[in-house]
């Protein structure tokens, strides 16, 4: 059972709130810029090499980062699910305290640090969370 006190919680739970909702902007934010830029059809209009490759870039770069913001959201909505339970604040894979310091820092956070950092070397290169 976690350690988290009523206040912590709280805290917690407003922490994981405001992030969604900055969250929530960004994707937003992110949808209507590209939407207005048109990246798609820049790649369709380019006339070189260098061109496309810049424009296939931008594109990329969109999708993966609205893909991250998402991928974030659903951590976040995973964590306000959980956030009342008596599991909320335990490592998910070694059943360890994740630590208040760690929870303020990533409210989202499912892993203690050292099942974290393991899990993150068994990602494809290039790939966090």
């Amino acid at each position: 059972m976690s350690k988290l006190n009523k206040v912590q919680r709280l805290e917690i739970k407003a922490s994981l709130a405001q992030r969604k909702a900055e969250l929530i902007a960004e994707i937003r934010d992110e949808l209507a810029r590209s939407g207005h830029e048109h990246f798609a059809d820049l790649a369709g209009e380019v006339t070189d090499a260098g061109d496309s490759s810049v424009a296939d870039m931008l594109v990329d770069r969109n999708i993966a980062t609205i893909s991250a913001e998402v991928e974030e959201l659903t951590q976040i909505e995973h964590a306000q699910a959980r956030v009342d339970t008596a599991e909320f604040g335990e490592c998910e894979e070694c059943g360890a305290d994740i630590g208040y310091a760690r929870l303020q820092a990533r409210p989202q956070a499912a892993r203690c640090i050292q099942c974290q950092t393991l899990h993150e070397k068994n990602l494809p290169h290039g790939a966090s969370l």
